[in-house]
């Protein structure tokens, strides 16, 4: 298979054909399924048959990302798109656990319900939540008891939060857990004076004259600095993901513009620093202008 994309998979209009699933009966979602099934099956494809978990797993993070892409674009026909995508990933990961004989499809949808009727008994049951905040403490309640009612307890009420998702959620996340329990800056103010602190220790590590100088010391100190940035973000109440991402659009534009109006890459390649300052300046003044009628 060409694409190392999961939704190059197969032709959709070719596996239909061979499925029994009549759509009209089943319904498309049913239909998705049995089409899925059939991908993995002894005479299906090849690609599909070859995947495991670990082998998924990446596509699961990319096809997240284009749907975050997609909404902040509000390019509603490409979120229809990749929501597909991102279904097709639970499809995928669903078959190969049946396969396995570890759960099916129906089982992670009876979960699901089960969960979401027990986390909102506001609505299932006679508990009272007037507002998000009343909500959001039912749910993170609710979400306690359920793990003291495991037979394993987890030695540490961080271990829950994977370490393989983005580092910028990862952050914020362990902020928000030790925050549970009163581990936590009371505003922003302390955090702005803890990220001067993080920026003087990380000077600290750069100067020559020091005898600590060391690539993973530095690579340390820059990773407080950050982590101290994530949870900024989180009193701000200020999404650090979704903040970079628009950065890093405006980036695009602006530097866009800057190779235009340098008359294409190579004359940009070619420009002095000074030069390239003007343009940049220039890029950034031209965006902060009104559109004209």
């Amino acid at each position: 298979m060409s694409s190392g994309k999961v939704e190059g998979m197969a032709d959709p209009v070719s596996a239909k054909r061979e499925l029994e699933v009549a759509p009209s009966a089943a319904g498309p979602l049913a239909e998705a399924i049995a089409i899925m099934a059939r991908l993995r099956g002894p005479d299906g494809c090849p690609w599909d048959r070859e995947q495991t978990f670990d082998s998924i797993k990446r596509h699961t993070l990319e096809e997240t990302y284009e749907v975050f892409d997609a909404i902040e674009r509000r390019a509603w026909p490409d979120l229809k798109d990749e929501l597909g995508d991102l279904l097709l990933q639970v499809l995928f990961y669903a078959q190969i656990a049946a396969e396995a004989g570890h759960f099916t499809i129906q089982d992670v949808a009876t979960n699901l319900n089960a969960k979401l009727i027990r986390r909102h008994p506001h609505i299932f049951g006679d508990a009272v939540a007037t507002d998000a905040n009343a909500v959001l403490r039912n749910w993170e309640q609710i979400k306690q008891s359920e793990k003291k009612a495991c037979a394993t307890a987890l030695p540490s009420m961080l271990d829950d939060i994977p370490r393989t998702m983005p580092a910028t959620l990862e952050a914020g996340k362990l902020g928000s857990r030790a925050a549970k329990v009163g581990f936590d800056w009371p505003d922003a103010d302390g955090l702005f004076d803890k990220l001067q602190e993080e920026i003087g220790e990380l000077r600290a590590e750069l100067k020559p004259s020091s005898d600590s100088q060391s690539r993973t010391a530095i690579e340390a100190e820059f990773g407080d600095l950050l982590f101290t940035a994530v949870n900024l973000a989180r009193h701000l109440k200020v999404d650090p993901e979704s903040a970079l991402r628009a950065t890093n659009a405006k980036f695009r534009s602006r530097f866009a513009a800057m190779e235009s109006a340098a008359g294409g890459r190579d004359a940009l390649a070619a420009s002095t620093p000074s030069e390239l300052d003007l343009l940049w300046n220039q890029a950034k003044n031209a965006a902060s202008e009104p559109q004209r009628p």
